[in-house]
């Protein structure tokens, strides 16, 4: 029953994403693709504040049902935290907000956003990065 849950948000997300689109001037902006099953994902972020948090998210390009799922539950999870939160986090709290298993091409396709925020983060940020982004293709 929760597997069928979770297969509907993630269709729900896939149809209607959230936060779909480019930013003009963003702070940071990174791309990844996945070859294996052709996704593309680009990942802007304006960055503001005393506190450096994320004022505007937004990702672009098209791929698989959970890779554009994937994204748009990653900007949701984005929206208003600030840099520091943003770096921690991981590839498995990305694979958490899907809530289903996953084989490992699906992996790929799911951290498609993660890597494009790594690389987005990994271009602006000093030579030793943030702990927990990826900084290559996943």
């Amino acid at each position: 029953m929760a597997y069928d849950m979770y297969q509907e948000i993630i269709l729900q997300h896939y149809r209607a994403p959230h936060h779909f689109g480019t930013l003009t001037d963003p702070s940071y902006s990174g791309e990844e693709s996945n070859p294996l099953c052709g996704d593309h994902i680009r990942l802007d972020l304006r960055i503001g504040g005393p506190e450096g948090k994320v004022e505007e998210v937004r990702f672009s390009g098209d791929g698989c049902a959970i890779s554009v799922a994937s994204a748009s539950m990653l900007t949701d999870r984005l929206q208003g935290k600030s840099l520091t939160e943003v770096k921690t986090l991981t590839q498995e709290d990305v694979l958490k907000l899907l809530g289903i298993p996953l084989s490992p091409v699906r992996i790929k396709c799911a951290l498609t956003g993660f890597a494009a925020l790594g690389r987005a983060l990994a271009s602006r940020l000093p030579s030793d990065g943030p702990s927990g982004i990826a900084q290559e293709s996943t």
